[in-house]
């Protein structure tokens, strides 16, 4: 059938999202939710971005590493959320075949380097709790930005293999994406030719990536679990391992909806459920992440109780300036 197709029509030129099919007047409700949703994210994430620079006090290693894992949540999101909100109130859905490619290309990325860069911080940790006095070494200034341009490599070669596998397909006649933006899934739903090798592209490449990082998730976690359980007081066990807390959160909210939406060799049978999973991860893990590192960690509320105390003062003593 497919083959068919391909000799009956040319080339697509554009594709049109029908995102969420539903009446103008919930499309309406949607626009606001995901305007809100995304205005959360981007005020959340810029805010920890601003806290983090201006705190000396959480100029470290895992901090460096919270500041790139902000960044790259807000670049991924607005990726997504502009085009998706426009859709939401504009008839016209149309997306470029060339504006398709890129947005795939840079929210490919931006997420797979977010993959590698949460086992960077989960190696972070392990260095920090079970080899203190080589930390300083291990994770000196040099080694993190290697570790973080690592990161941006790996995202980087995902990114090309999946947008070239995915962008040599042929689409011919049918250019209807039943997504909200170009994802995999949805592409490969409308190709006119046999897509069985990009499919299996796409399983193996994403269960390489999670196996490869969430193998050193759980190596370096089963290393702290077992150096948090040698010390002899609860408190002490309790201060450790808190500061792991938050990066566990992440770490689960992130790689469980990767491996539903891309990690099954039956992920692109359903585009309802994929739709679904496809908000969680661009736009609700955004916004939660900033939550999680701030409400959860006893040193960023302090970072952001000192900034705001220095702004209180300063804007007491401005009065008081006479020019």
């Amino acid at each position: 059938m497919k083959n068919e197709l391909n000799k009956n029509y040319s080339q697509v030129m554009e594709f049109i999202l029908l995102g969420f099919q539903t009446s103008p007047d919930v499309q309406i409700l949607l626009f606001l939710l995901f305007l809100l949703i995304y205005m959360v994210i981007v005020v959340g994430n810029i805010s920890m971005l601003v806290v983090i620079k201006i705190d000396s006090r959480l100029h470290t290693p895992m901090y460096f590493f919270l500041r790139n894992l902000s960044y790259l949540d807000l670049c991924y999101s607005t990726v997504i959320a502009p085009k998706t909100l426009a859709t939401f109130l504009s008839k016209d859905k149309r997306i470029s075949y060339n504006g398709c490619a890129t947005q795939f290309f840079f929210f490919a990325l931006f997420v797979g380097t977010e993959g590698f860069l949460l086992a960077v911080m989960a190696y972070d940790r392990f260095s920090a709790i079970c080899s203190p006095f080589l930390y300083t070494v291990r994770m000196s200034e040099q080694a993190c930005v290697r570790l973080v341009i690592a990161s941006y490599i790996c995202g980087c070669i995902n990114s090309m293999i999946q947008t070239g596998f995915t962008f040599s397909l042929r689409f011919c006649g049918e250019n209807r994406l039943d997504h909200f933006f170009c994802d995999v899934p949805a592409l490969i739903k409308i190709s006119c030719v046999e897509t069985l090798v990009n499919e299996i592209v796409l399983f193996i490449l994403s269960a390489l990536i999670i196996i490869t990082t969430t193998t050193i998730i759980l190596v370096s976690y089963a290393c702290i679990l077992s150096t948090v359980l040698k010390i002899p007081s609860t408190h002490g066990r309790s201060k450790t391992f808190s500061t792991c807390s938050s990066h566990i959160t992440v770490v689960s909210l992130f790689y469980g909806t990767v491996f539903f939406m891309y990690a099954q060799p039956g992920a692109i049978s359903s585009p309802e459920k994929n739709k679904i999973i496809a908000v969680f991860y661009t736009l609700i893990i955004p916004m939660l992440n900033p939550l999680i590192y701030s409400l959860r960690n006893r040193e960023v509320k302090n970072a952001v109780k000192r900034i705001l105390l220095r702004k209180n003062l300063f804007i007491d003593f401005w009065p008081s300036v006479k020019l």
